[in-house]
């Protein structure tokens, strides 16, 4: 085992050197621009307490971050590089805090000492200067999976390799933004046309191999989709064009960068890497981040499937996260329809007015959500339940809109059922016995948020009780109250990482979320920066009429649905009997669960929030509907909720998604609509009853009319009080992240 402050004896990583301190420079402050995205996707699986390695740590920026977040965790930057943990040395100084020289391939930490490893923009590294062998990467997975103790997280932060990776594609790319005789290829890197600089790489990708270089070929004119002024196409495989798009730009240090080969692993790969390494799959998300698709991938290249249908733009980046479980314990999941158990209910209602029948599942029990919260060091941590099963979840519609795969397990709230005793009772016995927290550490409680999750289709109610308490950085495993091999464990998780987390789709359970932004609101203590993408709204042109919530709030109470008993339809119930496998594919153990999924549609959602600059104001337009959900539960149908529609089975990615999306708004609204954002991370809204993914989205509306078919537009800073108009949750979700996304929610307002 190499020794802390060893230089590793392979010579190949020489190759890494990137020259002079100039060159050091560009290539740092092109890593530190994504730490804060690094930071924020491991957050909900991270502890405050233990060790954590961030191998290949670059500039020790996000190993600083981490340290600095997290003052009861030590963090421990490894690179191969004696230079660059020099620089990170005598940049970062932290108690909790320290670097050293190692190869990340091959043991650096004793078995089963590390709470946590973070693999960022690496491992692909290791696969190069080991003469392109994918296989090393696996190599040094399983090296690293053994220092992890159970429970611990291995992070992976890297490229993702197309799942069609040796399908002919065609690339259009310009001649005309540079310096291009479209003959050759003998442009500097610096100068030359993009289309250049790809026949260029053409011949030079890989030179560290024995045969350099990769097959292309120019397309003839007029063979597939017209093409663009100033374009010229090319024939080569998918995984050689994603290869070029991700280093088009990156043209200073195309020497070193030329040598790398950024792609080893697709998604596939990469989970059943982890899966035979005793590693349970807690997130799979492709990236796309904001910034790299505005400024390099829209409008500056297209490219297409030899049939001529545009292909979605391929992920920046990639993250993987991996649990490693104790003897026993479960990496996978495998299910079967079975006979229904009844634990779900279908009920059917008809709007009396209109003779439309609507279908609605009941869950039975009254849980509530359970925060405890204590504030430590100027930092509000809440206790979140940690890697919860919710295989449910991995029977939907296969990936979400961006390509992410549902979890199996969750980071969530505490969950307690409420019985026959005393609801406060109920709780305090909760906390005691199942998270080990001593009744005399208890400060107060407070009732929190109250909303539907999904009103549309489930009566279900998520209300949450913030519970103040001591300072406590417990890690606890929960009592198996799952039917699974585990149930579970708590942690300690800083409230305003969590949100963050959720921004770039590192927290796809709602509920945590929504109860930490109305703690923080409460305590009136700030959310911190936004770092989903930057939503930058022009004025709209048409002068929308304003309505005000608290006239809103006192509107005549409707009850317009009368119980039927034949449905729509729409809604189905399903059982299947769940498997818990383990890294070798063996059942552990098993459980029948039923679940509700539209019959005509798919299980992606895409709500989205209408957003319109009117006067300097941010306005929100809302739909005052009524669903059955809402008379079940309040007794009155009417409720304020987003537009937001159940998508075809057809359409599987974001680009169709907002097509389809944009004509609805158009022809439902007549609305006139700008640019569109991804409004976070995409979220579960019930992942205890059904597999559906929301997708939530923000729309620039540019000009609309007075009256568009009952949308209210209310200032986005008039909304937030008003919590009794919040209930219906994709709604609640959409103000609190546009709010935090306009900066105002800022001080904790």
């Amino acid at each position: 085992m190499a020794e802390a402050n060893e230089t590793p004896s392979n010579d190949a990583y020489g190759e890494q050197v990137r020259g002079e301190r100039g060159a050091y420079e560009r290539y740092l402050r092109g890593m530190d621009a994504s730490m804060q995205q690094k930071v924020a996707l491991t957050a909900a699986h991270l502890l405050c307490m233990g060790k954590m390695a961030d191998m290949g740590m670059g500039s020790g920026t996000g190993s600083f971050s981490l340290a600095a977040l997290y003052p009861g965790l030590s963090v421990v930057g490894v690179d191969v590089s004696e230079e660059m943990v020099a620089i990170a040395r005598q940049r970062y100084t932290l108690p909790n805090l320290s670097f050293v020289v190692g190869d990340i391939a091959t043991p650096v930490f004793e078995p089963g000492t590390l709470d946590g490893i973070l693999d960022s923009s690496v491992l692909h590294h290791v696969t190069t200067f080991t003469d392109y062998d994918h296989q090393a990467a696996a190599a040094a997975l399983a090296v690293q999976a053994k220092a992890l103790k159970p429970g611990g997280v291995l992070i992976v932060r890297d490229f993702l390799a197309p799942a069609t990776a040796q399908d002919a594609t065609w690339l259009d790319v310009p001649t005309d933004d540079g310096q291009d005789d479209g003959q050759d290829s003998g442009g500097q890197p610096t100068t030359c046309s993009t289309a250049a600089l790809l026949e260029r790489f053409a011949l030079e990708f890989r030179p560290l191999s024995a045969a350099p270089g990769l097959p292309l070929a120019r397309v003839a004119e007029g063979e597939g989709p017209p093409l663009a002024a100033g374009r010229r196409r090319y024939r080569l495989t998918r995984r050689v064009a994603v290869e070029f798009i991700l280093r088009k730009d990156y043209r200073r240090d195309w020497d070193t960068e030329i040598k790398e080969e950024y792609t080893y692993f697709d998604q596939d790969q990469f989970e059943r890497q982890f899966a035979t390494l005793g590693l349970r799959t807690l997130a799979s998300t492709p990236i796309r981040n904001p910034w790299i698709l505005a400024n390099r991938y829209v409008d500056k290249f297209s490219w297409w499937s030899t049939e001529g249908a545009a292909l979605e733009l391929p992920a920046t980046n990639y993250v993987i996260v991996g649990e490693r479980v104790g003897p026993g314990q479960g990496v996978a999941w495998r299910h079967h329809p079975c006979e229904p158990i009844g634990f779900l209910k279908l009920e059917h209602f008809r709007h009396r007015q209109s003779g439309a029948v609507r279908d609605l599942v009941r869950r039975p029990h009254l849980t509530v959500d359970a925060v405890p919260w204590f504030e430590q060091d100027d930092d509000i941590r809440v206790l979140a339940r940690m890697s919860y099963p919710r295989p449910l979840l991995t029977l939907g519609d296969g990936d979400s809109l961006d390509g992410s795969r549902a979890p199996g397990w969750l980071t969530e709230p505490l969950t307690v059922i409420a019985d026959d005793k005393p609801f406060a009772q109920t709780l305090e016995d909760a906390l005691v016995q199942r998270v080990g927290i001593p009744a005399e550490s208890i400060r107060r409680f407070e009732p929190g948020v109250t909303y539907y999750p999904s009103p549309g289709g489930i009566q279900e109610e998520v209300r949450s009780m913030f519970v103040e308490i001591e300072p406590i950085f417990t890690r606890v495993e929960l009592p198996n109250s799952s039917g699974f091999s585990t149930s579970g464990r708590v942690g300690a998780i800083e409230a305003r990482q969590l949100l963050r987390a959720a921004q770039v789709g590192g927290l796809p359970d709602a509920r945590l979320e929504m109860g930490v932004y109305e703690l923080l609101r409460r305590r009136r203590r700030s959310v911190g920066p936004w770092i989903g993408a930057a939503i930058n709204a022009t004025a709209c042109t048409s002068a929308l009429p304003l309505a005000d919530p608290c006239e809103l709030a006192q509107r005549p109470h409707r009850r317009v649905f009368a119980r039927v008993d034949q449905g729509a339809g729409f809604l189905q119930l399903k059982s299947v009997t769940i498997e818990e496998l383990d890294g070798e594919s063996r059942r552990l153990n098993q459980r029948q669960l039923e679940y509700v999924v539209p019959g005509p549609l798919s299980t992606r959602t895409a709500s989205v929030a209408l957003l319109a600059v009117v006067n300097g104001r941010a306005l929100i337009g809302v739909v005052d509907d009524d669903l059955p959900a809402a008379q079940c539960i309040g007794g009155h149908s009417e409720i304020l909720v987003l537009p937001a529609w159940r998508l075809p089975r057809s359409i599987t990615s974001t680009t169709p998604a907002r097509a389809w999306l944009a004509q609805r708004l158009t022809s439902q609204y007549g609305l006139q609509l700008g640019q569109v954002w991804e409004l976070g991370g995409r979220y579960h809204p019930s992942p205890g009853s059904t597999p559906e993914v929301v997708h939530p989205m923000a729309w620039e509306v540019v000009a609309g009319t007075d009256a568009a078919d009952g949308l209210h537009w209310i200032a986005i800073e008039e909304l937030l009080p008003h919590a009794a108009l919040l209930v219906d949750g994709h709604l609640r979700i959409a103000v609190y992240r546009l709010a935090h996304a306009l900066g105002l929610l800022d001080n904790g307002a």
